[in-house]
């Protein structure tokens, strides 16, 4: 439990993976009291491991037989103690549990019932399996990313699964949240994947319909088609990203890499970006990643290292600004946003599944939980 700006705000996860999992971990991070409901036979049949998942920390974790009658009261139990239900099941099966948003709402009407899914609780995809992928490649969005002559590439799992369902979902939880402040009222939110990568695609919607983007990948201003908007390789087989969109910002790239001398097309004409395209290749070729990134930063040039995970872990610009501290031992990006008043704190450390059931009933005041326990309707690990 933190003090960040959700402080004083419960939210009970019905444990998944991937994006409601970090959506929860998002709302902790910002100080709410996140009680994950992880399964009752994972603890039973030895599976209850802490492990490496980071989306685990700072909540408190509990394990509950949600297939039997006595579990389910459990579940309504701590609805009627919370603020926000955050499930990530295919459509329909907290209905068949007994725990859908009708019997929670019945318990408690300000409650905010956040569902995660890829495909949305209808539809005629809604009740098959997905994983990003497939998510991202109904939007189109997969379709730009890449390329020109080559196949798609997949940007693992940060746009579908993170930008387009963890960050959408809490935006619609936190939405309802005030919402409800003023109406008494809670109400369902129902965050899709494909929902959200569509939702994020906006502006280059704006630009595509505005005759400013081909639907091709690889030939756009963003999407590696103009080559000051590129990677490219240094020396050593490292890279350098060069992001120089605006004239000023492109001159100076030209200045510091020794450029702006020559006779070189123009930033924007379009039949010598390759002329352009082999010139910065070749120039930065003549130094490592290192060299350059010595001649170009701090710079308004937009030219940055490409660094690898763990490089930028250890990176000064990145330590100045605390962005992966070590929580609970362990190296991790920091909670974010960052705030003036209500700063949140996390200890970082991925909770046992079930390690707590029993100082949670207590804490929250269940009288009977070693009944629970003796019966099977909670688990201990």
């Amino acid at each position: 439990m933190g003090n960040g700006p959700l402080s004083g705000v419960r939210v009970i996860e019905l444990a998944g993976i991937g994006p409601g999992p970090f959506a929860a971990m998002l709302l902790a991070d910002l100080g709410a009291d996140v009680i994950r409901v992880d399964r009752a036979s994972a603890v039973r049949d030895g599976e209850a491991t802490g492990g490496t998942d980071f989306t685990n920390r700072g909540k408190r974790s509990i394990a509950i037989d949600l297939k039997s009658e006595r579990g389910r009261e459990v579940v309504l139990r701590l609805v009627e103690k919370s603020d926000v239900l955050l499930e990530g099941f295919r459509p329909g099966v907290t209905e068949r549990l007994g725990i859908g948003p009708d019997d929670c709402l019945a318990r408690n009407p300000r409650l905010v019932y956040g569902r995660m899914t890829g495909w949305g609780q209808e539809g005629p995809l809604a009740p098959t399996a997905g994983h990003d992928v497939g998510y991202i490649a109904i939007t189109g969005a997969l379709h730009a990313i890449g390329r020109a002559d080559g196949p798609p590439q997949v940007p693992m799992n940060l746009l579908g699964d993170f930008a387009g369902g963890s960050m959408y979902l809490v935006v619609g939880i936190l939405s309802a949240l005030l919402e409800s402040r003023t109406s008494g009222h809670g109400q369902v939110v129902d965050a899709a994947i494909v929902d959200g990568t569509a939702h994020l695609s906006t502006f280059i919607h704006g630009f595509l319909a505005g005759g400013l983007w081909e639907d091709r990948r690889g030939v756009n201003m963003l999407d590696t088609g103009a080559p000051w908007y590129d990677v490219y390789e240094t020396s050593d087989g490292r890279h350098m990203a060069v992001g120089a969109i605006e004239p000023q910002f492109y001159a100076e790239f030209l200045r510091l890499a020794g450029l702006d001398g020559e006779d070189l097309p123009g930033q924007h004409d379009r039949a010598g970006w390759p002329v352009l395209r082999d010139r910065f290749a070749a120039l930065f070729r003549t130094r490592t990643r290192d060299e350059w990134a010595e001649i170009f930063v701090p710079s308004d040039a937009c030219v940055a290292p490409v660094l690898s995970m763990t490089e930028a872990t250890e990176h000064p610009w990145n330590t100045s600004r605390e962005v992966f501290p070590e929580l609970g031992g362990r190296c991790q990006p920091a909670p974010a946003p960052r705030f003036s008043r209500t700063r949140a704190e996390t200890d970082g450390v991925p909770v046992l599944p079930g390690g707590q059931t029993r100082a949670v009933l207590d804490d929250l005041g269940f009288d009977d939980a070693e009944t629970l326990l003796k019966e099977g309707a909670v688990a201990q690990a």
